[in-house]
């Protein structure tokens, strides 16, 4: 399969808490080689939706197909063997608390990795320098890391097993603008290079201008619209419109103009 292809399907998923519905008849795709931006107002559901989509939320009704595999009908060995094809990074970054920065990389590499101890040693070591972690990150615990830093080693741990697939929650959530900034450049360099598909839940205006090829937009229980931003922008929802014409989104359009 080649970019441009649907990696991941969404069909007609259904999602609730009790009696309380967060999405319904919702349908996505995500094309391979792409960064989509996930967006949405408050309780729409978004890191719901990618948690679903990770197989960590069973959905109440819908399928999720990924790389036309039907998520919901593999074997555990076969579930297992696809995930090691994605990485993840939650919103807090979600490390081990116990665990070094490099130990923490190391994790997943000895879950699905059959490799000598000392090459996923190197491994971990290469994919910390990716992630933009001086060499001296390696020993530290994560108790010892800024809010940035913590960013970058929950993504070096995402990076640990060359994935095809990045999913990112929040990932510049707490960022000063100009770590924010950097971050993005950092993905986007990382999809050049690795060939990534990126699926980024995030409400940072400036990274939808920045790095997202398309946005797909959370709103009634649905994906009202997913398209590139500049289509978007025509858009008449209400919440498409308030999100992206008010103060706040004119200055990022702005900035990106300049």
């Amino acid at each position: 399969m080649t970019a441009g292809d649907d990696v991941i399907e969404v069909r007609n998923l259904r999602t609730a808490f009790g009696d309380h519905v967060v999405h319904d008849d919702l349908n996505l795709t995500v094309k391979r080689g792409e960064v989509l931006g996930l967006v949405g107002g408050s309780g729409t559901g978004k890191s719901v939706l990618l948690n679903t989509i990770i197989g960590l939320r069973k959905p109440d009704a819908g399928e999720i197909w990924f790389d036309g595999h039907r998520l919901g009908h593999m074997s555990g060995d076969e579930r297992r063997i696809l995930q090691s094809r994605w990485g993840v990074l939650f919103q807090s970054g979600a490390l081990f608390s116990s665990l070094t920065v490099k130990e923490n990389v190391l994790a997943p590499m000895r879950e699905h990795l059959d490799l000598p101890k000392k090459l996923m040693g190197e491994i971990a070591d290469m994919k910390i320098a990716m992630s933009g972690l001086a060499e001296n990150a390696g020993p530290k615990f994560p108790a010892e890391l800024s809010g940035g830093m913590k960013k970058r080693a929950g993504l070096a741990r995402a990076l640990a097993l060359d994935p095809d697939m990045l999913f990112l929650d929040e990932p510049t959530a707490g960022l000063d603008p100009i770590g924010a900034a950097a971050f993005d450049e950092l993905i986007l360099d990382l999809k050049r290079t690795m060939g990534l598909t990126v699926f980024m839940v995030t409400h940072d205006l400036d990274s939808l201008y920045a790095i997202c090829d398309r946005v797909a937009v959370l709103a009634d229980r649905k994906c009202v619209a997913v398209a590139p931003l500049d289509e978007l922008l025509q858009h008449d929802h209400p919440w498409i419109r308030e999100y992206f014409h008010g103060p706040r989104g004119r200055a990022a359009g702005a900035a990106r103009r300049v």
